[in-house]
Formats: C-alpha cells, structure tokens, sequence
C-alpha cells in the first residue's frame, strides 16, 4: 500500500519493494515478503522481475506475496483503475501464470522456486485461485472464519486437481493474542504460520517473542 492502513492516514510510508530489497542486503535468514503487494500496481512481468531480483539479492529468502487488491486511496492517488472486486480477482488470476512463464524464462533464473502466498478469502473467487497458484494462503478472520474458509479451499483444490491440504500453508494474523489461549487451537485448525504486527518508532517485538518461544517449545 502506498498510504498506511491504520493510524494517522497521511502518516510517514515508504514503498515496499524498494523497502524489501534493502531488507535483503541487510539481513542473512529471516524469509522477507509482503503482505501482500498488490496485484494491479505492477505489470506481473515487472513483479516477476522485481521479486527475482530481490529473491537474488537475499540469497534465496523471498516469499511473493500478493493479493487482488481493495485500498481505494491507492487506486486514485496513483492513478489505477479501480475496476470492481471481480475485475481485480480475474486480473490476479491471468496473472498468476504470467509471472510463472517470466521466471521459467529468467538469466538468472530464480535461486528456488519463490513461494507464492496469496491473501485474501473471497470463497467463490479468491480461494480457486489460491488453489491453483499459492503455496501459501493469508486469511483474515478469527477462527471459525479461518476453519470454513479453508475446507472451501480444500474443495477448490479437489476442483482443479491440486491436494490444497497438503501444499498450501495456511497462514493468519494473531495481533494481541495469547498463544498459549489461542495456538493449539489454530494448529488443529491447520495453521502453520502466524504473522503478528508492529510499527514505529519503537517496534515492539515482545509479542512476535512470545509465539516463538511458544513455537520452540513444542517444536
């Protein structure tokens, strides 16, 4: 997003692709991506490019996040065609393979195949194509949300002949939550991978802490 999402809407931002590939230089292992960039702001041949580039520069770390987009502010500031909800899912979808066929035809190739997470849990549109293209599937929502979602998902997957169970991570926000209330249950929902949030000046990573120490015990 070009405008931040929460607090002050005119609040200090920076652009995220050029963000991440200082966080590839400047960092050894943590996996980096967005969460997610949005499909319309870039040619999917320019994506391709960009995440192979940084995906180098990593040495390898990068997750392609990426998502049909809704932030209408964006959309008019940058002169983007707004479109409708189903204009941008079927634009995420054409160009899902297109940013496949751009990497399968890169010098240098990618250093892996870039995992591809996918946000978002639009049931009839949005999780057919997490079927089809993501290795990993954002959701939004609390649980009950996430349990409904992903058996759709999972049906989706038997649709286009993809065992979605087995090859698409789920993943889901936990801000503020206690993992010791609430993570057995998201792993028994089929969760593997949590996101928690922070911002500046301070980022304050006791929470993220926390699910780690949480993971680590029971790795």
């Amino acid at each position: 997003h070009f405008f931040p999402l929460s607090g002050d809407p005119d609040g200090r931002h920076f652009e995220c692709w050029t963000m991440l590939g200082a966080w590839a230089e400047q960092t050894s292992r943590v996996e980096i991506g967005a969460l997610v960039s949005c499909n319309s702001y870039r040619n999917p041949d320019l994506l391709a490019d960009m995440a192979r580039t940084v995906d180098h520069i990593s040495g390898g770390r990068l997750i392609l996040g990426i998502g049909a987009g809704w932030f209408e502010r964006d959309y008019v500031e940058y002169g983007y065609d707004f479109g409708t909800a189903g204009s941008r899912i079927a634009d995420l979808a054409q160009a899902m393979p297109r940013i496949r066929a751009r990497w399968a035809a890169m010098n240098p190739a990618p250093t892996r195949d870039i995992p591809v997470m996918i946000g978002g849990g639009g049931e009839r549109k949005t999780l057919r194509v997490v079927a089809e293209h993501a290795d990993i599937w954002h959701s939004f929502g609390d649980i009950d949300t996430l349990r409904r979602k992903s058996a759709i998902l999972d049906e989706h997957g038997s649709a286009v002949g993809r065992d979605t169970a087995a090859l698409v991570t789920r993943s889901t926000a936990v801000d503020g939550a206690d993992p010791g209330e609430v993570g057995a249950e998201l792993v028994a929902a089929g969760v593997r991978l949590v996101t928690c949030s922070t911002s500046g000046p301070d980022y304050d990573l006791t929470h993220a802490a926390a699910w780690v120490r949480w993971r680590d015990e029971r790795a």
